[in-house]
């Protein structure tokens, strides 16, 4: 959205930034909305609503200033919520949701974004390199070794899902990169037959990664649904692999068939058109008043 390799000309940036900001904003009222339905599910659209808007400032800063600050996020961030998480059940109710949704909750904006910034990082290294394949896979590889093996070896440290620690961090996010680095190797054109043929078996999953949204939410809707019928009809085993197995197949067959007949999920259409129109709506008001001042043309008798 801002350019991959080749971020956009200044002139641009404005605009997509703005557009950034109002998916930020739609995001976190969809969460609010998934949020008030019985899914069990620890509801991440708001989270990320809130991760968008803090990444938002620095979205073309230089890849040192992205590393700089993720490095300082892996570190500092576990460190200030175990602090506030010791500060006890006190706070005002406002600071109190503005601490879960910075450090403390399901998926802390401040401890989550290294995972955003080193993403920016990679896209910026242009995804497409085997040189920038190599260091995801290197360096995630080692990342996740140091995250998880730290809380090996070093005694109270832990890597737990979720905990939220440094290690935990440093391991999953490093587990991530190296998939993806690798995905993006097996999967490149220079890979020939066995890249084609892995493309092609993977495109419904890459199908729903285009689709997530859309995905994300009618899953939420689902399982809502099952909470419903388990406890009042006893007929459906949730959490149980059933339902699971169900779910994802069926998310694969559903998202691939659009993906190929209709194109762009719904909500990924409707969340484009939400954020791009405002900014064309404003750029017409300012064409039409930038024409209506314009002064006449002087017309010259020959």
């Amino acid at each position: 959205m801002t350019g991959s390799a080749r971020p956009l000309e200044r002139g641009r940036r404005a605009d997509r930034v703005v557009g950034i900001i109002l998916r930020a904003l739609i995001l976190l009222v969809l969460g609010f909305m998934l949020n008030i339905l019985n899914s069990e599910v620890a509801v991440i659209l708001d989270y990320y609503g809130v991760m968008f808007l803090l990444i938002a400032p620095v979205l073309f800063a230089p890849r040192w200033t992205l590393g700089l600050g993720a490095a300082v996020l892996l570190v500092g961030a576990p460190m200030l919520a175990a602090v506030l998480n010791g500060a006890g059940p006190t706070m005002q109710p406002l600071a109190a949701l503005v601490r879960g949704y910075f450090l403390t909750g399901d998926y802390p904006a401040l401890i989550f974004l290294p995972f955003l910034l080193v993403g920016l990082i990679a896209a910026r290294s242009d995804l497409g390199r085997a040189k920038t394949q190599f260091w995801m896979i290197a360096g995630g590889v080692l990342a996740a070794v140091l995250g998880y093996g730290a809380a090996y070896v070093l005694p109270g440290l832990t890597a737990r899902a979720h905990s939220g620690s440094t290690a935990e961090i440093l391991g999953s996010g490093g587990f991530a990169l190296a998939v993806i680095g690798t995905l993006l190797w097996l999967t490149a054109r220079e890979r020939g037959r066995v890249g084609q043929v892995l493309r092609a078996l993977l495109w419904p999953i890459g199908a729903t990664g285009s689709m997530a949204l859309t995905v994300y939410t009618l899953q939420i809707l689902l399982l809502a649904v099952a909470v419903g019928v388990r406890d009042n009809f006893h007929t459906i085993d949730y959490p149980g692999w059933p339902l699971l197995l169900g779910m994802t197949f069926g998310s694969l067959v559903f998202v691939s068939l659009w993906r190929r007949f209709l194109g762009k999920g719904p909500l990924e259409r409707g969340l484009a058109f939400a954020t791009r129109e405002p900014v064309s709506r404003a750029k017409a008001r300012a064409r039409a008043r930038s024409h209506d001042a314009a002064p006449e043309p002087k017309i010259q008798n020959r």
